[in-house]
């Protein structure tokens, strides 16, 4: 019986507990419970955290990278920067020395160079790449941050120095350079081989990096395996051998944590975190992520525009009873789409629920009794038929009609990315410690083209105050700008922020090393097993 079948074998609804189960987590293998698939792996083209566990901390590095547990740059495949009195020419060093992974379908010939990283860059910013249109989703970060209006070039200078040129300055861009959905770096060799064969799209299917672990095969919505990279240039990791096993019952991830089957279970429901209270073998780590569930109405649609009618949406919402429901009590109510883990968090904006007030904004509106659908996936950290059934309850206690409408997690991002939808909710978490990282790809004009904001919004006077605060690099001048920024969000009711939840993790105690991370990805390098 292989692992695949012996893990199967092992859980459903009918399973029972026993050391025969404990035996599937092989020596040295460290096999991790997810929530749900990954769109792919091809990263670039990508944004969800479950693919970033997937591809982008595991197959792929970045320039830089962060401090585990926190914040804070580190080298990685760059080794050193300087940055132009002006702002706007970055140049970087790059490590030597750096092997890519040799798997079946491809054998590198030389080392990383400077060409991985104009190859990987140029193929999101020049529209005439010959990989460029490989991408079916588009370069989604990339363009919700308005990288492609900020770079202006990425050039060789030696086979180990690159340099970035700016349109503008941009206070985050070095942070822009450790996330794996922007800066992943890829095989120039690999591409060009894929590129001749017509075969780029294997891109997604087969990648090719140089991070910690190489892939080796997936079996859809199931598991994911992949053997440490002997050769990474950080050491190879201590474990041998990584496996993802796709759970998204949430039970089922419970029941596979308590029989030791998976040693690690991320993003797990907040109301299952009692089940491990009393175990003297699994530990739930609780951390304040920089973590904000927020409500996206598309403001495309009749109503749904109306500012008036948007706060009565908010103004409606009982979130004492939706974070006891829906998070087991592991959350506290938002304001402000950026946490408070975030430099400049305007913890003044607060909401209080006043179902009155709430409606006399819709009869105000003209509303009409149109039916709007709730878009919600199926799986995920939360039940989302339950969330969307509270919020639909909610909203009928003041005339606003509603439908739940389920789908899987890829269709509803790539419908809400298109404006698609009515109302869908969702959670963001940072990836670079940055202000900028939360509004822009979320609430920004660029971010409606780029399809990361759900809800269309795009309002000038909020515009202009991101744009300069990007711009601007002294801290306490951007605090002010984004605390503007924040105040007009707040106002005009661009996205409904609805709670922060802590990010929940079951770790096995045989699990030595696992750091947390604010940004709710995943980094596995460093895991060690007794």
């Amino acid at each position: 019986m292989n692992d695949l079948r012996r893990l199967l074998a092992c859980t459903g609804l009918a399973f029972t507990l026993g050391l025969a189960c404990a035996a599937v987590q092989a020596a040295n293998t460290l096999t991790v419970c997810t929530e749900s698939s990954p769109d792919g792996f091809d990263i670039v083209q990508f944004e969800s955290a479950v693919t970033n566990d997937a591809a982008g901390l595991t197959i792929y590095d970045a320039l830089l990278r962060f401090k585990p547990g926190g914040t804070e740059l580190l080298p990685a495949l760059a080794q050193s920067w300087d940055i132009s009195a002006d702002g706007l020419s970055y140049t970087l060093k790059l490590r030597q020395g750096v092997k890519f992974h040799t798997t079946a379908w491809f054998k590198p010939t030389r080392d990383f160079n400077a060409d991985d990283v104009l190859w990987s860059f140029n193929r999101m910013l020049d529209k005439k790449h010959p990989a460029y249109a490989s991408a079916r989703n588009g370069y989604v970060y990339w363009e919700g941050m308005g990288m492609g209006q900020l770079v202006k070039s990425v050039s060789k200078l030696d086979d180990f120095t690159v340099r970035f040129v700016l349109n503008k300055p941009e206070a985050p861009f070095l942070s822009a350079l450790a996330m794996s959905s922007i800066a992943s770096i890829y095989s120039a060799e690999y591409g060009q081989q894929l590129v001749a064969a017509g075969k780029l799209e294997q891109l997604n299917t087969q990648p090719i990096g140089n991070g910690p672990f190489v892939f080796k095969s997936y079996q859809k919505d199931a598991i994911i395996r992949y053997t440490a990279h002997k050769a990474y240039w950080g050491g190879a990791p201590a474990i041998a051998n990584l496996v993802i096993a796709i759970t998204t019952d949430p039970n089922v991830r419970v029941q596979r944590l308590k029989a030791a089957e998976c040693l690690i279970g991320t993003n797990m429901k907040g109301e299952t975190a009692s089940a491990f209270d009393k175990d003297p073998q699994v530990q739930m780590l609780r951390t304040n992520a920089l973590l904000t569930a927020y409500i996206a109405p598309n403001v495309k649609k009749k109503f749904l525009g109306d500012r008036r009618f948007r706060e009565a949406m908010w103004l409606a919402l009982d979130m004492k009873t939706y974070i006891a429901a829906v998070y087991g009590g592991n959350a506290s109510p938002a304001g402000s789409l950026l946490p408070p883990g975030q430099w400049s968090h305007d913890a003044t904006l607060k909401k209080a629920y006043d179902p009155e007030k709430a409606k006399a904004l819709v009869k105000a509106s003209g509303y009409d009794g149109t039916e709007f659908a709730i878009m919600t996936r199926i799986g995920g950290s939360i039940d989302g038929k339950r969330a969307a059934e509270l919020l639909q309850a909610d909203w009928a206690r003041v005339g606003i009609k509603t439908k739940v409408l389920m789908t899987e997690w890829g269709e509803l991002l790539k419908r809400a990315g298109k404006g698609e939808h009515d109302i869908t909710f969702l959670n963001w978490a940072g990836d670079n410690g940055d202000p900028d990282n939360f509004l822009t790809p979320n609430v920004s004009c660029a971010a409606v083209a780029g399809g990361g904001n759900k809800s269309q919004w795009c309002h000038k006077p909020f515009e202009d105050l991101i744009d300069l605060a990007r711009k601007t690099s002294d801290l306490k001048k951007r605090t002010e700008l984004y605390t503007q920024a924040q105040r007009i969000l707040f106002d005009e009711v661009g996205a409904i922020p609805q709670v922060y939840p802590l990010y929940m993790t079951a770790v096995n105690k045989r699990v030595k090393g696992f750091v947390p991370n604010p940004f709710t990805n995943n980094d596995f390098r460093t895991v060690t097993l007794d």
